[in-house]
């Protein structure tokens, strides 16, 4: 069983910077592909990017892509999202998301944290 504790959320204005982390608990760590989702109040959530265990291969949504950075430290069992520039738009719970596989991590993992929020003002 893994377990995912996210922090680094809140309130910020557009054009701003957050690092989001993730610190997992649980053995083997790096076997594990990694996620980022996010969810704004009245939406379905949303798949923002995933990095792989070994930390060489990640993928981002479209609304995200070169704005945000998804990154992991397998030696302190943590996933980063750095998130630049950002939109009021990007407003939302923002949830780590734990998989065996990197491939199906898009559509969600089999363990999820309890989320923090992130708040972009105008």
């Amino acid at each position: 069983q893994v377990q995912l504790d996210e922090s680094g959320g809140g309130l910020v204005q557009a054009g701003a910077s957050l690092r989001l982390s993730c610190a997992a608990s649980g053995r083997s760590f790096m076997y594990w592909a990694m996620g980022w989702f996010r969810q704004a109040p009245g939406k379905e959530r949303e798949f923002v990017a995933k990095i792989s265990g070994s930390g060489q291969s990640t993928d981002y949504a479209d609304s995200v892509r070169g704005r945000f950075t998804i990154s992991r430290d397998n030696s302190k069992n943590t996933v980063y999202l750095q998130m630049n520039r950002l939109r009021p738009e990007d407003t939302a719970v923002y949830y780590c998301s734990a998989a065996p596989s990197f491939g199906r991590l898009s559509v969600g993992g089999d363990y999820w944290g309890q989320g923090t929020q992130v708040t972009v003002s105008p």
